[in-house]
């Protein structure tokens, strides 16, 4: 049985109702996300673009967590 994943308290983002395959513009590798993971990755990237350090440290923290493998190919 799988455990449900929520988003921290913190977490002031949109969760969507569904997931998707994410690329890795960097080395091409994909990774199929839940909604509640697509929705953390999006905030990661908009914190990055913003440059929101608390907010990205936060969202990794709580990926690398949730997803350890979906971390390794998308984010680290």
């Amino acid at each position: 049985m799988s455990k449900k994943q929520t988003v921290p308290k913190w977490f002031k983002g949109c969760v969507y109702d569904e997931g998707a395959e994410v690329v890795n513009p960097f080395t091409g590798f994909c990774y199929t996300l839940t909604n509640v993971e697509l929705s953390m990755y999006d905030y990661i990237k908009g914190c990055e673009m913003i440059s929101d350090w608390e907010g990205l440290r936060k969202g990794l923290d709580w990926f690398r967590q949730a997803n350890g493998k979906a971390y390794l190919v998308l984010l680290d």
